[in-house]
């Protein structure tokens, strides 16, 4: 019988931050964008003799994240000495926080979109988030040469320390990704895994389903994005797994890295323990009162992803997946709210006898499905990027408002959707400028006539029985029509003229 197993997962995510310089010294902290070796000074490269200052903009960048975990705010800022030697680490320590660190606790809940999922919805425990400073960046060439650029040496980072909370490899990757939506809301990263801007070490260990024991892990490192994540904790469950079931389970807490090319994770070596790295209080770094900053900063907390799209389902009624999608991109989400705003308003306006409850579902797919298909769609055809200034939510509103009444059907819209994203006008004025009315009824009888003389054997079929020919007449009069002409209305005069 085989024996039943379980998966144990954790994660330490480091963010790196988005201030305008490093964590301890005045140097440029876009050192990403510069030429090697330029954004440095005395400091980060640890000359004998510098002392460090703490960064404002990063302690209160951790406050944010700390008050949006829901986590104890320490008042007392404080740092410590993390001893370990690599090439890349020019003091041969690294200042960070050990047993104060800002924030301690909280939890953090996401969605797990799919069927065939354990949960649905998943609350995973914070146990830590904690300041530091990042180490430079090593280049391994192809003869055995290592170069290092030490502009990355200094850069702002917190790191956010799970408890081994997850269930599924899955369920990992989703955390992630709702991690990113938060830090990118609250404005503290851009949180882009390939630029290295959101780093993840994942933990995994194996246990019979029942034991509530923990057992030796595995530190994944070199994850650089999220598909990399996911499948680094599917191979390492398949791994142990196979050691379990040969009766020789690990009995060592390791590192392994990620081999993205070979999909398959490769021993290091063996973990360090707390004590290896020797920590100590930072001499050079006095405790600081940061409560005031608490106060301040909890006062800013913005609205957080997940409660903007339970209102966006709640006051606007667009679906799940679509206030999923709105909330992705914070500027695509306060778009769609002034559009629908607008909408609203041109509505209530226009239609005063039109009741909130018949008009707010038919609103919420009008505008998700303009916003996000079509818009969207015509924006990539045409190589553009997305962004506000593109259409005014006012011109957008009154072009919906115009399919809402009737008054242009889809196809006439979305032909001045795309004079509308090339020219910035409004729609009533495309509208004019293009003959783009719609279409009377005599010239809807013209068009017909010449249509059925057009196709005289189209017309002996459907006549015969062939009714599907319809939508062949339908079309070729649209197209005659460039779209104006109703199509419900043109399809009914097309039957009694072929009755």
């Amino acid at each position: 019988m085989s024996l039943q197993l379980e998966p144990v997962i954790g994660l330490e995510i480091h963010v790196q931050l988005k201030t305008k310089t490093k964590m301890f010294c005045s140097c440029d902290n876009r050192g990403e964008n510069l030429p090697p070796n330029t954004a440095i000074c005395p400091i980060c490269l640890a000359h004998p003799g510098t002392l460090p200052w703490p960064n404002e903009q990063a302690v209160r960048f951790a406050v944010l994240l700390g008050s949006a975990l829901g986590a104890q705010l320490d008042p007392v800022l404080r740092f410590d000495r993390k001893h370990y030697f690599y090439p890349d680490l020019p003091k041969g320590y690294q200042i960070s926080q050990f047993d104060h660190p800002t924030c301690s606790g909280g939890s953090f809940t996401f969605e797990v979109p799919g069927t065939n999922v354990p949960r649905n919805s998943a609350t995973v425990r914070i146990e830590r988030a904690h300041l530091e400073e990042d180490a430079a960046k090593s280049f391994h060439g192809t003869a055995g040469e290592t170069l290092v650029d030490f502009n990355r040496a200094g850069t702002p980072l917190i790191e956010t320390v799970t408890h081994p909370d997850f269930k599924t490899p899955f369920e990992a990757r989703c955390f992630l990704q709702e991690l990113r939506l938060l830090v990118r809301t609250l404005g503290i990263s851009e949180g882009d895994m390939e630029k290295g801007h959101l780093r993840c070490d994942a933990n995994i260990s194996m246990r019979p389903v029942g034991d509530e024991n923990l057992y030796a892990k595995t530190e994944i490192k070199n994850l650089n994005s999220f598909r990399s994540v996911e499948r680094a904790l599917e191979f390492e469950i398949k791994r142990q797994s196979e050691l379990w079931e040969a009766g020789t389970p690990p009995t060592l807490t390791t590192t392994r890295g990620w081999d993205d090319a070979n999909q398959k994770t490769t021993e290091q070596r063996s973990k360090e323990g707390l004590k290896d790295y020797r920590f100590f209080p930072e001499p050079d770094l006095p405790f600081c009162d940061i409560s005031a900053i608490i106060a301040e900063e909890r006062r800013h907390l913005p609205e957080l992803p997940h409660a903007k799209r339970a209102r966006f389902q709640a006051e606007y009624g667009f679906t799940a997946p679509d206030a999923r999608q709105f909330v992705e991109h914070e500027s695509l989400a306060e778009y769609a709210e002034n559009v629908m705003s607008e909408f609203l308003a041109w509505v209530r306006s226009e239609l005063p006898e039109t009741s909130e409850e018949e008009f707010k579902p038919r609103a919420a797919k009008l505008v998700s499905g303009w916003l996000l298909s079509k818009y969207l769609g015509a924006l990539s055809e045409m190589g553009r990027e997305f962004s506000r200034d593109i259409i005014t939510p006012e011109n957008f509103a009154e072009l919906l408002t115009l399919l809402y009444r009737t008054k242009i059907n889809s196809t006439t819209a979305q032909t001045v959707l795309k004079k509308m994203i090339e020219t910035g006008a409004d729609p009533s004025h495309i509208l004019e400028d293009e003959k783009l009315t719609g279409a009377d009824e005599q010239s809807i009888d013209l068009w017909i006539a010449e249509v059925i003389a057009a196709n005289p054997a189209q017309v002996a079929e459907f006549k015969a029985g062939k009714f599907s020919l319809l939508q062949f007449f339908l079309g070729q009069v649209m197209k005659k029509s460039r779209g104006t002409a109703d199509p419900e209305t043109t399809a009914e005069k097309i039957k009694d003229a072929l009755e």
